[in-house]
């Protein structure tokens, strides 16, 4: 009965720390997730910048796996290329170190004054940005607090007659220990525990050394086997690339330390007399020397792997192209023909995000809003594709007929995948927004947000017929949409004023949220207008340059006050 209890607080304690580590993940993507992107895009462009991208952004994150299993969505997307993929990982597994020599100190005496700040900071709605710190103090109280208490578990263990037995046997058996050590960080998901474990074990005199840093490198190698799990592959094994090459590389370092794994015991014990510091120095040290072998081969490497699994394209996968056909650049009039049959799908995968942000508001369904905001994806991957195309035709090939087309192409795409960032980034948030705070629309107020919604439909419907057809008179009627979401808008403002001075706070969140949302809804009105009317009102002259009055004073004069 005691075993089971043990067991029951064991997987309890594990599920704290993954959520932990869930909150800390995607409170950081929340607050920084555009600008971790960036810092990301930017450092990519060399090995040496991306492995000390790959450093930082992990000991952010607090997670060499929740990196790799966002950078092998990069690389299935296909916005990051392998090579500097993998030197992210090289540094991402250098950057789990620094998180376990923090750790190594006990640091858990702060946890709940941690988790205090982050509820004070969570509870507060003046900032999003604040909202969202709360949620990383909070996971990083439970964190600690969780890998606490499962040392302090783990540790009555290790005083057991039949672990310590089991310990004995396999301590002059490297390779046990190095499978003890996978499979015990494969089944916790962290290898933050078992390491620090490790040194615990280490401390106490339960392992000698030799053996304490075998279970260090079957923990590194149990870490890696997650992303190759959980991450990204389907039927694509070219999905796995990054994954599994991070893997290989931690299974090459192990077999490596593993041959040298006494002298290796003896020299760590001469430079670090505490048996505890020489794992957690081990651990760094074995990540570091790791990523000093491949970093200079990860040309060669990434070929390799790119060789052993091919990409395996497949037709129902929504975010692959479909009609961007690598032939045709021979002849630019049809390169320029498949681009903008590929670029009518982005205006489909809006439409059906526009129905689906509709149907979410009318019965506040948080599944249907997750699969909605997913589709922008879908948007994403094709606005790459198509200016990967384009790039690729030769501006001395295209006649101005042809440049012009190819501008209005990109234009369009450009502009439609704006649209659903919108969407995604906005009107869903706002209306999951709704539904936190258990806010009611008045009843005008919801049948005018689906009216619009509707309307916006049309008018994506509207602009990939003009996008094919270049008809002036569709271009004026579809222009003058704006002004129907500009008047509703104007109309919504002077409703929420009057709400105000009722002084009914229920009412007056819920019309300020119906404000925001008619605010979106004509934000992303503005980019289906610019996507298809604008170049056609443009070529033909009919597009004012500002919506300045030709008699307005000059900025520089004074008005004429008589």
């Amino acid at each position: 009965m005691a075993f089971a209890i043990s067991l029951v607080d064991l997987a309890g304690y594990i599920a704290l720390l993954l959520w932990g580590t869930h909150m800390v993940q995607t409170g950081v993507q929340r607050a920084f997730g555009a600008n971790l992107r960036a810092v990301l895009g930017k450092a990519l462009q060399d090995r040496g910048r991306a492995f000390l991208a790959g450093l930082g952004v992990t000991a952010i994150l607090q997670s060499s796996t929740a990196t790799g299993l966002m950078m092998s969505g990069f690389v299935a997307d296909g916005l990051v290329a392998l090579i500097p993929a993998l030197a992210v990982m090289l540094g991402a597994n250098v950057g789990t170190t620094l998180i376990v020599q923090v750790l190594s100190f006990d640091v858990s005496a702060v946890a709940p004054a941690l988790v205090l700040v982050g509820v004070v900071m969570f509870r507060r709605d003046t900032s999003s940005r604040l909202h969202d710190f709360g949620r990383v103090f909070i996971g990083l109280g439970l964190m600690l607090m969780a890998l606490h208490q499962l040392l302090h578990l783990l540790e009555g263990f290790r005083d057991a007659p039949t672990f310590r037995l089991l310990l004995g046997s396999v301590a002059t058996v490297p390779f046990a220990n190095v499978l003890i050590g996978a499979l015990a960080a494969w089944a916790t998901h962290s290898s933050v525990a078992i390491v620090l474990l490790t040194m615990s074990l280490a401390a106490h005199g339960t392992v000698p050394p030799a053996a304490a840093f075998a279970l260090v490198l079957g923990a590194n190698i149990g870490s890696a086997v997650t992303p190759v799990i959980e991450g990204p592959g389907g039927d694509d094994p070219a999905h796995r690339r990054l994954s599994i090459g991070n893997l290989l590389t931690r299974l090459a370092g192990a077999a490596a330390a593993l041959a040298l794994l006494q002298p290796i015991a003896d020299l760590m014990a001469g430079f670090e007399p505490d048996a505890s510091r020489a794992v957690a120095n081990f651990h760094t040290l074995f990540n570091l020397l790791t990523a000093a072998v491949f970093l200079p081969l990860l040309k060669p490497y990434a070929g390799l792997l790119s060789r052993l699994l091919p990409d395996r394209a497949d037709p129902a996968d929504p975010t692959r192209p479909r009609y961007l056909d690598m032939a045709a650049h021979e002849v630019p009039i049809v390169a320029l023909g498949a681009a903008a049959r590929e670029a009518l799908r982005l205006a489909d995968v809006l439409a059906s995000m526009l129905d689906g942000a509709r149907q979410a508001l009318e019965n506040g369904d948080r599944r249907l809003m997750v699969e909605t905001r997913q589709r922008d994806d879908i948007l994403d991957s094709l606005n790459t594709a198509i200016k990967a195309y384009l790039t690729r035709l030769r501006p001395e090939d295209l006649s101005d007929g042809d440049q012009r087309r190819l501008k209005e192409i990109l234009q369009f795409t450009m502009n439609l995948e704006q649209a659903g960032d919108v969407v995604d980034l906005n009107l869903l948030p706002h209306a999951a927004k709704r539904l936190a705070r258990g806010l009611v629309f008045e009843d005008n107020d919801r049948d005018e947000l689906i009216a619009l919604i509707n309307r916006l439909s049309a008018n994506v419907r509207t602009a990939a017929s003009l996008f094919m057809t270049e008809d002036i008179r569709a271009a004026r009627l579809l222009a003058e949409e704006k002004v129907a979401l500009r008047e509703a808008e104007a109309q919504a403002t002077a409703v929420h004023f009057d709400r105000l001075r009722d002084g009914r706070p229920d009412v007056a969140q819920a019309s300020a949220l119906h404000l925001d949302l008619l605010r979106d809804l004509k934000l992303i009105n503005s980019y289906i207008v610019a996507a298809a009317a604008y170049p056609v009102l443009e070529r033909t002259g009919e597009l004012l340059p500002s919506r300045l009055a030709d008699d307005a004073p000059d900025a520089h004069e004074a008005p004429d006050t008589r």
